[in-house]
């Protein structure tokens, strides 16, 4: 799963940082950026800033997204196998 927040709809309040400090900061300007490997993705109000959630922190980055106020956290769901998706699993010939 990757996430990025779009600046120009960011309120500052930081709740995003309260769920999960390890994948948004906020920078001296006041706004929320994502992060990874510690590193502020910092490309204002474009998807160029995407970053990779570790598996740890999903649950959180998701209900961070749901508690914005600014709605300005997107996340995007890497796609599931295709076996997944269908319930298919390759059974060995008998």
């Amino acid at each position: 799963m990757r996430v990025w927040i779009d600046q120009d709809l960011c309120t500052g309040d930081g709740i995003c940082i309260d769920h999960c400090d390890d994948v948004f900061v906020q920078l001296e300007d006041g706004i929320a950026y994502v992060a990874e490997a510690g590193r502020p993705c910092n490309d204002p109000g474009g998807s160029g800033s995407l970053a990779q959630v570790p598996d740890r922190h999903v649950g959180a980055v998701i209900h961070a997204a749901e508690m914005c106020p600014g709605e300005c956290i997107f996340v995007e769901v890497d796609a599931a196998p295709a076996a997944s998706v269908t319930g298919d699993s390759e059974q060995p010939a008998a």
